[in-house]
């Protein structure tokens, strides 16, 4: 399809997907917010509301903590209403197979997404809330590659020489990242007070001491302020996290030297954002500590943690189309066609 002839339908159709990429990445901010007031059970049942129908439920009773749990709710029946208008709208306005697949799979996603916030609060188990944060930001990811692969500037991507080096830093560079949110949600919600409480260093050490008599007068000196116990796995797990933050930082640095030394555009443009997001996730994180878990310091770290996500997922694919539209072109150079550039 050539670039200036695409119809508006196509225009519209990239509007919207990024409209629903935004109520996701809202969605996700929901959850946080919720996870880190604690609220995850204020509305005990599911899929009602205290017995009502969830969009019939009185607004008198949104209060306290049912307030964040209901919108949650609200929020993420209007994404899952949006998915099925964007999959419906791709399959019939969007000629390319693989585009249409991922609207099916995004339909799937936000369908198994709502059943396991569901069980979350039937079941009670903290291991379904852990992969039902992680399963929401890989499907933030998966919208934002379709807003991307419907918008215009993906069908005006020019060829390069291959850049593999590129594709592989963005790619390790996004899975850290995706790593990270997962390390994040599993500390939301195994523990619900910060299992460090300072930063840079870990109770006054780079490596802290979890020995057994340690821990024990770790959680002498919590009792005081009023935190619950600490295990020395906690511990670790949010040691793992910081030097997670530490690789992620490496990637996007290297991501954006190689960038700007090579000249790639629009990957130039997309790596100092990335750059920029990684020194604001980082201020956020330690931001979070200095704040003890405050709601919204805690729930901006987790947005921008998504939005380092999608923008990895972006970058990842413009790599991708890059060194595709560049094989297409030495194909056609040599007679031939590959029928599968879209």
């Amino acid at each position: 399809m050539n670039v200036r002839s695409e119809p508006k339908s196509m225009s519209w159709l990239n509007r919207f997907a990024w409209f629903t990429a935004f109520a996701t990445l809202l969605l996700i901010c929901s959850g946080g917010m919720v996870t880190s007031k604690g609220v995850g059970l204020a509305v005990p049942d599911w899929p009602t509301t205290f017995g009502y129908n969830m969009f019939l439920f009185p607004a008198s009773e949104w209060i306290g903590g049912i307030f964040f749990e209901h919108t949650h709710r609200l929020i993420a029946s209007t994404v899952g209403f949006l998915t099925i208008i964007l999959a419906a709208w791709l399959w019939f306005a969007d000629p390319r197979r693989r585009v249409r697949m991922l609207g099916i799979a995004a339909v799937g996603g936000v369908i198994l997404q709502g059943v396991l916030g569901g069980l979350r609060v039937t079941m009670l188990k903290d291991e379904i809330g852990i992969f039902h944060a992680c399963l929401a930001q890989a499907f933030f990811g998966l919208i934002v590659i379709i807003a991307l692969v419907t918008s215009r500037s993906w069908r005006a991507v020019a060829a390069v020489a291959d850049r593999g080096k590129s594709l592989r830093v963005a790619l390790v560079t996004t899975t850290f990242i995706y790593l990270q949110l997962t390390l994040g949600a599993t500390m939301r919600h195994q523990h619900r007070d910060l299992a460090i409480t300072d930063f840079p260093t870990a109770y006054g050490q780079w490596l802290p001491d979890t020995s057994a008599p340690a821990i024990a007068k770790i959680n002498a000196a919590r009792d005081t302020i009023g935190m619950s116990d600490v295990s020395a796995a906690q511990i670790w797990l949010q040691m793992a996290h910081r030097f997670g933050a530490v690789l992620v930082a490496i990637g996007v640095i290297w991501f954006f030297v190689s960038a700007h030394r090579e000249k790639i555009s629009p990957l130039r443009g997309l790596s100092t954002a990335w750059l920029i997001g990684v020194l604001v996730q980082l201020i956020l994180g330690a931001w979070t500590i200095w704040s003890n878990k405050a709601a919204d310091v805690a729930t901006t770290h987790v947005a921008v943690g998504a939005t380092m996500l999608g923008l990895g997922a972006v970058i990842c694919a413009f790599c991708f189309r890059q060194s595709e539209t560049a094989f297409a072109f030495s194909l056609s150079r040599q007679g031939k066609s590959d029928p599968v550039i879209a």
